[in-house]
């Protein structure tokens, strides 16, 4: 007979169609086991009016999640590695990382003008203080008002004139085909992008060593070490959603590079910056970003 797995899922179109690729590639390279959704509605998906800053973070859109993982109602998880806390709960872990597209941020325009372009005082949707913080830093005459939902509904409020901008994650837009709405790709340098942005993590039980092993198929080293290094970093700055911070990281064939923006929600106080390591040791050079930082004042801003 063959296997069925469970994959706990959040219930939005991006959350939907990334469980439901792994879903596939699972049973595409395992044609033994079925895979089979549960939706789960988390608290960060029924509170849509609080920026996340405000309501407790990341881990909003993972709880209960989490424990249908710990119950034994469900087998895996399918995040964005950037909705996943560092800090992981005993008993669950990361079987794979993976799925690995463009990291960095886009702004979404009603004018289709870019970031440069747009007018003095021109209104940017987003509820991301990372966001806000780097853009401030870089056009501080533009203002700021939270924007919440999921991809859809983000669109829809830009459409009806909520705001002259929006800024998503260019990866979401990618998983959903929608990437004809995207009016400018951020440089890294202009906004650095969220720990884990544009990465899937497969979260499931410790010790349930026969699903890791079905998933290792799915594990792309160069995106578990990128992972590990950002992961590092913001673990290590004890940052989350209240603090904005940026870390991205480039992992090459002898070393990798990691950066990162510490920054007050104005964009004042702004720390940046950027450490190499040996490509053997992601997590130190993680650690070795978080120290630097914290040396040129960030420490202030995360605690």
């Amino acid at each position: 007979m063959a296997r069925v797995l469970t994959l706990a899922t959040r219930g939005s179109k991006l959350a939907l169609a990334q469980s439901e690729w792994v879903g596939r590639e699972i049973e595409r390279h395992h044609p033994d086991t079925r895979v089979e959704l549960v939706t789960i509605r988390t608290q960060g998906d029924k509170v849509q009016d609080v920026a996340l800053s405000k309501v407790g973070g990341k881990g909003l859109f993972v709880k209960e999640i989490e424990e249908a993982l710990l119950d034994g109602s469900a087998d895996l998880a399918v995040h964005s590695l950037k909705d996943l806390p560092t800090a992981m709960p005993d008993g669950l872990c990361i079987g794979a990382v993976g799925g690995a597209v463009d990291p960095r941020d886009v702004l979404i325009s009603r004018d289709g003008r870019g970031l440069n372009d747009l007018p003095e005082g021109a209104v940017i949707g987003t509820s991301s203080l990372r966001r806000q913080a780097q853009l401030a830093h870089t056009r501080p005459d533009l203002t700021f008002e939270p924007i919440r939902g999921n991809v859809d509904t983000r669109l829809r409020k830009l459409d009806e004139g909520q705001a002259d901008a929006i800024i998503l994650a260019g990866a979401g837009l990618m998983r959903l085909g929608l990437t004809g709405r995207i009016t400018e790709w951020l440089p890294i340098e202009a906004c650095v992008p969220a720990v884990g942005q544009g990465l899937l993590a497969i979260e499931i039980r410790q010790g349930d060593d026969e699903t890791e092993s079905l998933l290792r198929f799915l594990g792309d080293e160069t995106a578990a070490h990128r992972a590990l290094a950002e992961r590092a970093a913001l673990a290590c700055l004890e940052g989350g959603c209240q603090t904005p911070i940026g870390i991205h990281a480039t992992p090459a064939r002898y070393t990798i590079a990691v950066e990162g923006v510490v920054a007050g929600p104005s964009g004042q106080p702004y720390y940046r910056a950027r450490e190499t390591s040996p490509a053997s040791d992601p997590t130190e050079a993680g650690r070795r970003l978080a120290d630097r930082l914290r040396a040129m004042g960030a420490g202030e801003l995360v605690g």
